[in-house]
């Protein structure tokens, strides 16, 4: 069978294959087919290929009358042959012919032939020629059967009723003699006369074989031949034996079943490779062919086809859905603009006015095409942009078409990427350019550009760098606005295209560019847009406001709008307008009119329409038609016209009145007629259904989506014959993947929604029952809803179909588009919020199809989407699940498979946070375990830093403007003001940054200053307005009152310096004036305090009644609010500047900070009496000028910030508390305190990082990334937001910076890790004085061992018993469990520890004195060694210490120190380089020469052998070489990024291969696997992102070398360890990292909630109170 065959089908999804059987003798067989075979062969496929099998049974119902005719089932196998992926057709030929059917169409003269011959011979025709009537309509004319006439298919036994029966038999008898007689007379050839004679079975089986290239059905149809012998038994065969012998024309069933088993089958195998089966069933002669032998047959014919079907649908190549989605659209928009040109039946001559329009040169407006709806506008520009291409005959132009209205995303972003795409894979790829000097280059000296090295843009992920590397501000974005160099490829541009956060301006940017560098003079460009003015949101202007205006040169644009889209047209015309000199503009905008087709072209397009279907109308007929088309002659409304007149015969008695009179009623009486045919049920759902999908649906989803609710069963017959009807009007096109049903136009859906789906709830529930099916729920189950629980499981699922990913042949990863398409669509539609924001968008298998189709952008759309309350549930954990996706962007682009790593690590720092996000960390182990590869995380290390849930840009309007004022208020409100003067205002988390419009007098105001306290916003303007708003709602007033009072000589106020708010009254002051305004909010009136001197900052009372007024000279003077009277006043001593007041109301104190640091403490407690000056705490040291203040009343804590240092003070004792000072030559320009006050946070200048410092240790803990120069640092309630100096902000959540502040982590590197052989305890040490004991289970530390000093060298029994630690030259021996320390050794002079095998002594290595065997209980010396042996090693049954010394390898005795043995090389001047002893061959070592040489040497009997020798490549290192517990692998070398092994098992080398340089490699004690971490040799794509920088850990498996996972470590590794399927990295920073092989669950209390989160202080596990063990003050063991 050739494979060619298998796959010669079209590129669609679905195996769709006919049935082809004699109904009367095939009901048992086709039943089991039906009900066993294809449903398990459907499931298989589905989650193995990700095909669709349908099997098309045209006998499947029970009804005869609903069997189709001949025509209809030539129409199903025609279209099964085309559209199958793999095989269309299975045959079942048994025992029986069948009978032949009487025509439904015979022509006029054979006709006339036929009854002419009957009545020469006498025989009656009066029967006959009642069945038939002459309709002169159709091509040629011929005799048709009347309408009542049942299927011509349909066995006599199986009509209505004896005399129906009879009367059957007796037609088709008088018919087939009429053929007899006709072809023993000569007047019809016996091959005709046969065609007449042919059962169903016959007739379909020829058709489906002849007249069909080879290629069409080679290996795609599988043949079943059941050869029955005495089949109908002796009394059956005395029975028929009289009619056999009447017959005169050869036309006996046996006969023609015979030819076409032994003639025609045996000639189809040989030319066109068919899978014949035949099979031989021998009967008793006395019962002939029972029932329980058919049931056999049956049985064996449903194992044998399984089979079969899985062998051939086990081949084809399915087409991967993955990669690149806007390539994949391209595709999809080619095709679809190929089939939508084949509708174009008459030329009109506005393709002449298109075609004089291209074949312009130096445009510069584009060409509108405008009509009314249905004109066919959309076909005609597809047909146009078919035929470009031949119009241009000097040129080879570039044609892109677009249709915006079928686009599955019609956003301004995504169309506009769309068309950039093609573009540069038009103009740039090495296929297409013709040109080698077209290049589209990159400005490497604009600063929004995210160069490299090389010079190539590079992705939006940024890398976490260090502090001094911040020397100049990286301006995040691609800045695609400039090109200078070097070029750029059409990869590059995709990458930059496919990114996240790249914004609609630079899109806008990126198109202008590529529309002035690209077209030339030989390759222009023509750009055709169709539908823009169908676009919802009034996306179409914003989409034509994209585009350059005048056009650049060499480029053509036609657009296509309804003369009805004013709005649209009017953008068209303003967009390209020319000035002339006068100021006047003029518009280059070219315009075509469509109108409707004359008279005479409907007419020709009615009779093309007619022809091709075989059909058309008598003269009378026509004329109605003329004066139909008069009326209308809109093309749409023409081919509805072919669907009425082609049922027209020539006696139909038709009227005015029988024609519709519009589009709109033509095509609600064709879907009457399609009701009366088919049933309307049937009709009512699937049109409704089609109307309701979003992309369309394919024929599989739309059967299952019929059979899952329907009354009465619907074959797939009936559907079929259904879409037959329907054809002219759906368009097939590929769309998500796969293969959709969609309307040609429009208006079908305008129709079916109003005929069908006027009901909210009619449409509601539909979408429920789709959204149900996509989900994997069962039927009528839309409502009963077991939660968002309930649904993640229907999704990870999904019995129904294929679950979102899945794995085909070849281990290729599929993705269910077609899910991943329409399900979020339903899920909206059908109002299940909760479904949707919290259940599919929060789940894994969703993400990994979403990223693995290459929609990682839209993804982080809809997860960031927040349009009304309903959505905002779990809004943050979307946002943290967002921020992950852009942050590995441009890594996950290239690796989608790592979707797995990438989420893990970035979620798990962060679940006690939220929780929610269990579920989502459980599913990708479950992932995990189904893949059997990867490498889970047991321990999170410390993140590197915390990302943020927002990162919120202004408008492209906005990019050359700074900040000039920012605020926040309660609810997390955020309003900045720009130097425009314009006010952008956040609203909170989720939600974007808008522009605040005021009009006065028609004008847009500009505001000059903002200020916040609790819930309002006050906004001065230019023009000196006042405006207080509520951050919680719109409203919003104006301060009409005047602000000065009258005794002030200058009307004209400065700047509002500052605004409280307290219960009903407004308290502002201002910049170098005296005085504060009071603006009562009821009443309306203003009052005003009068001070000494300018006021610099007010605080008001919590009760409201008094205000403290700060001024410029030291004094605050303190006023009763209600009478305004002046209850007292106090001053410094120093007379500073009073900067901020902190109101103690519980104390009664009042403190004064003035703008030099110093503290004035005030006691207030007496109203009626002056306040008394308690403390003045004075900054000491160099001027510090107070940049800003924050005060925490949760842990009574002020913070001063300058420039040099920031104070903490204890507010409390009023006793500064601590000192932060900046780094090295850098200076604080802001700080603030943690929501909880635990956190100090704070900017420096020319940096672009915020610094997180713990406050109880005073240790710099974190750095928040914010890719800007940063403006101000402002907190809300749950937030901390960076406002950049361009007006962008950056918003972390607190708590996220809490989780990640208290990750366990040590204050230095993890220089040692040792592992408890359970694996259940890990030891580390950082070269401090203490040694960490972590618990792996709650994944903390549990204890810590504090030594004399740092600690050297870290050694643990093999039984886990024993902690060796070397620390300032004393050893120290503690017990793991109690942590006593029973051993302190001083003066052993030791530089390494081993401990023996039996964990009951150790040996102290030392290079300048006595290596020492000593018990590990006492500490007391068994005997000392006086050669320093490097290398060196306890043998396992811990008999000697084995070490290289001057070449040799040398045994010294543990019993009494002696050398005992020697090994030396047999050539004198090779020497030892490594060596391993073998645990499982005690007494032998393995022995690596310098020449590459292997040993092995027998310790006890001092004798060696030579193995073999390594290859120069293979030579061994000694910093490398390694052996497995088990020596059944050695490691070499990891030299030049290769892993070099030799296998000693099977004595072979192994090299594997990794990315990049090797920093460490550590072999799997069982020899099963081997784990290493590299660095990245070459970045992709030229990218600095973070994970394309970090090193990565990889764990290949040694038996076959595949990759068994890899991971990317933050930060970089210092030790390595492997104990069972755990990998231990420590970390730079640090922080441990453990990685498991096998999966981990997550257990249930293992994390807390929000809550549990607020009600403690955070703390880093390492400042908690954890065990401290402490040494032995003094040693207990002193060795001279």
């Amino acid at each position: 069978m050739s494979s060619e065959g298998m796959q010669s089908g079209s590129s669609s999804s679905c195996v769709k294959i006919y049935l082809c059987s004699n109904p009367e003798d095939s009901v048992v067989e086709r039943r089991a087919l039906r009900d066993t075979v294809f449903p398990r062969l459907r499931e298989q496929c589905r989650l193995s290929t990700g095909l669709e099998v349908r099997l098309i049974d045209p006998f499947e119902s029970t009804d005869p009358g609903r069997w189709p005719d001949e025509n209809t089932r030539r129409q199903l196998i025609r279209d099964c042959r085309e559209s199958s992926a793999g095989p269309f057709l299975l045959a079942l030929i048994g025992h029986r012919y069948g009978a032949a059917g009487l025509p439904a169409r015979v022509e006029v003269t054979e006709y006339q032939l036929l009854l002419h011959q009957s009545q020469q011979a006498g025989v009656s025709t009066q029967e006959l020629e009642g069945e038939y009537r002459r309709d002169e309509n159709s091509i040629p004319a011929s005799y048709r059967r009347t309408p009542s006439s049942r299927h011509t298919c349909a066995p006599p036994a199986a009509a209505e009723g004896g005399e129906g029966a009879a009367r059957e038999k007796q037609l088709r008898r008088t018919f087939q003699d009429a053929v007899s007689l006709s072809v023993h007379g000569g007047l019809m050839s016996p091959e005709r006369g046969r065609s007449f004679c042919r059962s169903a079975l016959d007739a379909d089986l020829r058709f489906a074989l002849d007249d069909c290239p080879e290629e069409n059905i080679s290996g795609r149809c599988l043949i079943y031949v059941n050869k029955v012998v005495n089949a109908r038994g002796r009394r059956a065969k005395q029975q028929l034996q009289p009619h056999a012998e009447a017959l005169t024309f050869d036309s006996d069933g046996d006969q023609l079943l015979s030819e076409l088993c032994d003639s025609f089958l045996p000639e189809a195998v040989t030319a066109r490779q068919l899978l014949v089966y035949t099979t031989t069933t021998e009967c008793d002669p006395r019962h002939g062919y029972t029932t329980t032998r058919r049931r056999g047959y049956a049985e064996s014919l449903c194992q044998q086809a399984h089979c079969d079907l899985l062998r051939l649908t086990d081949g084809l190549n399915v087409p991967e859905v993955r990669g690149d989605a806007l390539r994949r659209e391209q595709a999809e928009q080619e095709e679809l603009c190929g089939l939508l040109s084949g509708l174009y039946e008459v030329k009109q001559p506005e393709e002449e006015q298109i075609r004089a329009y291209v074949e312009q040169r130096d445009q510069q407006g584009p060409l509108v095409v405008t009509g009314g709806p249905c004109t066919g506008k959309t076909v005609l520009l597809a047909h146009c942009s078919q035929q470009i291409k031949s119009w241009s005959a000097d040129s080879d132009p570039v044609v892109i078409c677009y249709l915006c209205s079928l686009s599955t995303d019609p956003s301004p972003k995504h169309l506009l990427s769309s068309l950039c795409s093609q573009i540069a894979d038009s103009y740039l790829s090495s296929s297409s350019r013709q040109d080698p000097s077209v290049c589209l280059h990159a400005n490497q000296e604009d600063p929004s550009c995210c160069t490299t090295n090389t010079g190539h843009l590079g992705s939006s992920c940024s890398s976490t760098s260090a502090l001094h590397s911040h020397q100049e501000p990286c301006v995040h974005g691609p800045g695609l606005n400039q090109w200078n160099q070097p070029c750029l490829e059409p990869e590059e541009l995709h990458w930059i295209l496919l990114k996240p956060d790249i914004t609609l301006s630079d899109i806008k940017d990126l198109l202008s560019s590529l529309l002035s560098l690209l077209p030339s003079k030989n390759r222009p460009l023509v750009l055709l847009l169709d539908g823009l003015d169908q676009l919802e949101n009034g996306f179409g202007p914003q989409i034509i406001e994209s585009l350059p205006s005048p056009l650049p040169p060499h480029v053509r644009l036609i657009l296509t709008a309804s003369c009805y889209r004013t709005r649209l047209l009017h953008a068209i015309t303003l967009h390209y307008l020319q000035h002339s000199a006068g100021g006047e503009g003029k518009s280059v905008c070219e315009h075509v009119q469509l109108g409707p087709l004359d008279r005479k072209q409907g007419v020709k397009m009615l009779a093309s329409l007619l022809g091709g279907s075989g059909r058309r109308v008598t003269s009378g007929q026509q004329a109605l038609l003329n004066q139909t088309l008069s009326r209308c002659g809109l093309p749409l409304y023409v081919r509805l016209l072919h669907t009425h007149t082609s049922l027209w015969r020539s006696d139909s008695d038709v009227t005015d009145s029988s024609l519709p009179d519009c589009v709109h009623s033509a095509i609600s009486a064709f879907l009457d007629l399609l009701q009366l045919k088919h049933g309307s049920s049937l009709v009512e759902r699937a049109v409704s259904i089609i109307t309701l999908s979003r992309a369309g649906l394919t024929e599989s989803e739309l059967a299952d989506l019929l059979s899952r609710h329907s009354e009465s069963k619907v074959t797939q017959v009936d559907l079929e014959q259904l879409l037959l009807d329907l054809k002219g009007f759906l368009v097939r096109r590929t769309a998500a993947g796969s293969q959709v049903l969609q309307w040609m136009s429009r208006h079908f859906k305008l129709v079916v929604a109003k005929r069908f789906l006027g009901s909210e709830e009619v449409r509601r529930q539909i979408h429920v029952e789709i959204a149900d099916y996509f989900s994997g729920r069962c039927a009528h189950g839309g409502d009963e809803s077991n939660g968002k629980d309930g649904f993640i499981s229907h999704i990870n699922k999904h019995p129904s179909g294929r679950p979102f990913v899945f794995t085909a042949f070849s281990d290729v990863v599929q993705v269910s588009l077609r899910r991943v398409v329409e399900l979020p669509h339903h899920l909206k539609q059908s109002g299940r919020w909760e479904d949707l924001q919290c259940g599919l968008f929060v789940s894994f298998s969703f993400h990994q199809a979403m990223v693995q189709a290459g929609l990682l952008a839209e993804l982080v759309s809809v997860l960031e989407t927040c349009e009304d309350s309903a959505q905002a549930e779990f809004l943050r954990e979307r946002l943290l699940l967002a921020g992950i996706l852009k942050s590995s962007a441009c890594f996950l682009q290239s690796s989608p498979l790592q979707l797995c790593a990438v989420m893990e690590s970035g979620l798990l720092p962060y679940l006690e946070v939220f929780p929610t996000l269990k579920s989502y960390v459980s599913d990708i182990r479950l992932e995990r375990i189904r893949r059997g590869s990867g490498l889970g995380i047991s321990l999170s290390p410390s993140p590197s830093s915390v990302l943020p849930i927002q990162h919120l840009k202004h408008s492209n309007k906005t990019k050359d403007h700074c900040v000039t004022g920012t605020a926040a208020a309660e609810f997390g409100v955020v309003v900045e003001l720009l130097s425009d003067g314009t006010a952008w205002v956040w609203k909170g988390c989720g939600c974007a940054v808008t522009k605040l419009s005021l009009m006065w007098e028609e004008t847009e105001l500009k505001f000059a200053g903002v200020k916040s306290s609790g819930g309002l916003i006050l906004l001065s303007t230019q023009c000196h307005k006042h405006f207080v708003c509520h951050a919680a709602g719109p409203e919003m007033f104006q301060i009409k009152a005047p602000l000065r009072p009258t005794s002030e000589s200058s009307q004209t106020l400065n700047k509002v310096e500052g605004f409280v708010s307290s219960q009903k009254k407004l308290l502002m002051w201002w910049k170098d004036e005296n005085f504060v305004s009071v603006f009562d909010t009821e009443t309306e009136i203003m009052t005003y305090f009068q001070c000494q001197s300018s006021v610099t900052c007010v605080v008001v009372s919590s009760d409201g009644c008094s205000v403290y007024c700060g001024q410029e000279g030291g004094s605050v003077s303190i006023f009763d609010t209600e009478s305004s009277s002046l209850l007292g006043t106090c001053s410094n001593s120093n007379h500073g500047v009073v900067a901020s007041i902190i109101l103690s109301e519980d104390s009664q104190k009042m403190a004064c900070v003035d703008r030099t640091g110093n503290v004035a403490l005030w006691d207030v407690a007496a109203k009626t009496q002056p306040a008394r000056l308690v403390k003045e705490i004075f900054h000491r040291g160099k001027s510090n000028k107070v940049l800003s203040t924050d005060y925490s009343a949760e842990t009574d804590s002020l913070l001063l910030c300058g420039a040099e240092q920031v104070s903490l003070y204890d507010t409390c004792s009023w006793e500064l508390w601590d000192q932060f000072l900046a780094p090295h030559q850098r200076a604080f320009s802001h700080a603030l305190l943690s929501q909880d006050g635990h956190l100090l946070l704070a900017l420096l200048e020319s940096c672009t990082l915020v610094l997180v410092w713990r406050i109880t240790s005073g240790e710099c803990v974190l750095s928040l990334e914010t890719n800007r120069q940063p403006h101000a640092l402002l907190k809300t309630d749950t937030d901390i937001i960076c406002v950049a100096q361009d007006g962008c902000l950056t918003v972390w959540d607190s708590e996220m910076i809490a989780a990640a502040e208290t990750t366990p982590k040590m204050k230095c590197g993890v220089k040692a890790l040792m592992v408890d052989p359970k694996g259940k305890w890990f030891y580390s040490a950082d070269g401090s004085e203490r040694v960490w004991r972590w618990r792996l289970d709650s994944k903390l530390p549990h204890a810590c061992f504090l030594h004399g000093g740092p600690v050297d060298k870290l050694q643990l029994s093999p039984n886990g018993v024993h902690l060796v630690s070397l620390s300032a030259g004393d050893i120290y021996v503690w017990q793991t469990a109690s942590g006593d320390n029973v051993v302190r050794i001083r003066g052993s002079r030791a530089t390494d520890i081993l401990i023996t095998p039996n964990s009951h002594f150790g040996v102290s290595i030392s290079e300048r004195g006595l290596s020492r065997v000593w018990r590990l209980a006492q500490g007391s010396v068994v005997c000392s060694i006086h050669l320093y042996l490097s290398d060196a090693q306890v043998s396992p049954e811990g008999a000697f210490l084995i070490g290289r010394r001057r070449g040799d390898l040398v045994a010294a005795s543990l019993w009494s120190g002696s050398i005992s043995k020697r090994f030396s090389c047999v050539e004198g001047s090779e020497h030892v380089t490594a060596f391993h002893t073998l645990t499982q061959h005690p007494d032998y070592v393995l022995v690596m020469a310098a020449s590459g040489a292997v040993y092995t040497w027998k310790v006890t009997e001092e004798t060696a052998c030579r193995h073999f020798q390594l290859p120069q490549a293979f030579l061994c290192r000694p910093q490398d070489f390694q052996m497995s517990s088990d020596c059944s692998y050695a490691l070499l070398s990891t030299d030049h990024g290769t892993i070099n092994l030799l296998d000693l098992s099977q004595v072979r080398l192994c090299t594997f291969k990794s990315d990049g340089p090797i920093i460490k490699a550590c072999l799997d004690k069982k020899g099963s696997f081997a784990v290493y971490v590299s660095q990245p040799a070459s970045l992709e794509k030229s990218c600095t992102c973070f994970l394309h920088t970090r090193p990565v850990l990889t764990a290949i498996r040694l038996s076959d070398g595949e990759t068994m996972g890899r991971v990317s470590l933050p930060k970089n590794p210092l030790t390595l360890a492997v104990c069972g399927q755990l990998v231990f990295v420590g970390l730079e920073d640090g922080s441990v990292a453990v990685y498991s092989l096998s999966s981990v669950t997550v257990s249930e209390n293992q994390f807390r909630s929000r809550g549990d989160l607020n009600s403690q202080a955070k703390q880093c596990p390492f400042d908690k109170d954890v065990t401290c063990w402490f040494p032995r003050v003094t040693a207990s063991v002193t060795w001279p």
